[in-house]
């Protein structure tokens, strides 16, 4: 069994959102957690509003991100430093469904190894955002989980929760930036781990400046797909 959690959220200047998720997280979120803030540099100006916030809430923590720049890099930092057997990826834009959160830990405990946010599953949505990124996330998702059974409607979406005994045992090969979670999730399947999924509404941004490139990161986003797929037919051939 699993007692507490431990929720990363990587930043680059979230001054203007970090604030307002940090109170969601802490009126939507029964499960014990620590909250660990990861940055890439002390010029952040995220940082002088969440060390106001650790007076407040004192299971706040800053993390420096240890390999370098990018969300990847800070999510990877992160992965390593969380001191739970749990840990839940969240963004500093309110983007995720942290309503979602304790259901998703009792889904752990009932013996996943990862649980993913899905927008693309029966009652799960995605509000906003730009439409051909929105169709080209759910073709992928939805494609894979009917063309080799990765039990997730929305193997693109960040917002997962990982224990750490299956992020200790999948070597992330990742180069770039939120496709992170899709690896994971598509090595975990084919290495036979338990992955489930919760309907989960996402919302686009409403303040700060989003860093998600689309046409720089697409490409390695099919490199994932097309692994899945090489991967899944080379089990069946075995």
């Amino acid at each position: 069994m699993h007692d507490n959690l431990s929720i990363l959220i990587p930043v680059y200047n979230e001054a203007e959102t970090i604030s307002s998720t940090l109170s969601e997280i802490e009126a939507k979120i029964r499960t014990p957690h620590e909250i660990m803030i990861v940055y890439d540099s002390e010029q952040d100006t995220t940082l002088p509003v969440a060390r106001k916030h650790m007076e407040e809430y004192l299971n706040i923590r800053l993390a420096r991100n240890k390999y370098g720049r990018g969300v990847l890099n800070a999510i990877k930092s992160g992965f390593e430093d969380a001191a739970n057997s749990v840990v839940l990826v969240v963004m500093a834009d309110l983007s995720d469904d942290l309503g979602q959160v304790d259901g998703m830990f009792a889904k752990i405990n009932e013996g996943c190894d990862i649980v993913c946010g899905s927008r693309y599953m029966k009652g799960g949505k995605q509000i906003g955002g730009p439409w051909f990124k929105k169709a080209l996330s759910r073709m992928a998702g939805v494609s894979l989980h009917y063309l080799i059974g990765i039990p997730t409607h929305d193997v693109t979406n960040s917002f997962k929760m990982y224990t750490k005994n299956i992020l200790d045992n999948i070597t992330i090969e990742s180069g770039g930036g939120f496709e992170l979670g899709m690896e994971i999730t598509i090595k975990a399947y084919l290495k036979g781990y338990k992955i489930s999924e919760v309907p989960s509404t996402w919302r686009d941004r409403t303040a700060g400046k989003s860093n998600f490139r689309l046409w720089n990161w697409l490409p390695r986003y099919f490199s994932w797909y097309l692994y899945a797929l090489k991967g899944r037919y080379i089990t069946r051939v075995q």
